[in-house]
Parts: C-alpha cells; structure tokens; sequence
C-alpha cells in the first residue's frame, strides 16, 4: 500500500497533521474571543507588536486578530485539500496535490515569518522559538517538494503488429514438422 508514496507526500501529510489541528485551535481563538485569543502565547508577539508599534486601538485590534484567525484557516484548508487529494492514488502518484501543499506552505510561511519577525520587535523569545520552528517545518517541506518530482508516466509505443505476407496461408511450422 505505501510502495508509491513519495518522501514530499509523506512530509506534507506530516506537516497537515501538525498544523491542522494546532492552527485551527488558535483560529478559532481568536474567532470566539479576539482579544483574549490574540494574547495567547501562539499570537502574543502579534498582539504586542500591534499594540506597542503600531499603537492600534481596540477595534482595529480585533479586525487584525480576526485576519490573522482567517490566514491561519485558509492554511488549515489547503492543508485539508491536500490531504482528501492525497487519499487519491492516482492524482498522488501523479504529483497533482502539490499544488494545493505549495499553497498552504507560501501562506504559512508568510504568517509564520511575519509572526517571527514581530516577535523579534517586541522581544517575546517563546513565540520568536514556535515561530521560528514552524517557519524552518513550513520551509524545509517546500524545498522538499521543489527537489522532488513525482515519477513520470511510462512512456509506451505503440508499433503496428506486423502483418504476415501469407497472411495464414502457409502451414504452421510444429515441432514434429522441422
């Protein structure tokens, strides 16, 4: 059953595992309590950052947690894509769910990045070490996923059957007859 599964898929369903569940819990956060969600130890440095830099006030604040909950959702998505066409032998064998992974990498990688980034600003070193470490996960898959190619298809040519010139016509050469 695993004989055809290459080394991408199976660190793009490792990663799917991780981020699906750790990410929407943090989305869902924010979505029921955006304040309270945005202070959590997953989007603190994004918090401070948006408080202390930026000076942002209580309802620009909750409409910036509440994009942050979306960008993490639209990662968990693709994330699932990726994972109902990964069930799909052919299009696995093919490479056809990269698209969707490379997609959830590049948006995860932004947030993820971004994330370390304010982190650093506002010296929270726990969230700059979760970022960081989501960030090197979202990374190393992506280059996995560019080095590796999915296995082409077999190339078959087709030769037309070669016709005899006595169409049958002859006697069938046996063994006793030689």
């Amino acid at each position: 059953m695993f004989r055809n599964w290459r080394i991408g898929s199976v660190n793009g369903a490792l990663l799917a595992a991780y981020f699906i569940p750790a990410w929407t819990l943090v989305a869902f956060n924010i979505i029921v309590a955006p304040v309270h969600g945005l202070y959590e130890r997953p989007s603190v440095a994004v918090a401070l950052y948006l408080s202390d830099h930026l000076q942002m006030a209580g309802l620009e604040t909750v409409r910036a947690a509440w994009l942050l909950a979306l960008g993490r959702l639209t990662v968990v998505a693709f994330f699932a894509i990726y994972l109902v066409l990964l069930c799909i032998p052919r299009i696995r064998k093919s490479g056809g769910s990269d698209e969707a992974l490379g997609i959830a990498l590049a948006i995860g990688s932004l947030i993820s990045f971004a994330s370390m980034v304010m982190a650093s600003k506002v010296g929270e070193m726990a969230a700059l070490r979760l970022h960081a470490t989501e960030l090197l996960l979202l990374l190393g898959a992506a280059i996995v996923i560019l080095i590796e190619r999915p296995e082409a298809a077999p190339q078959t040519v087709e030769t037309p059957a070669e016709i005899p010139a006595s169409l049958g016509l002859e006697q069938a050469e046996l063994l006793h007859n030689r």
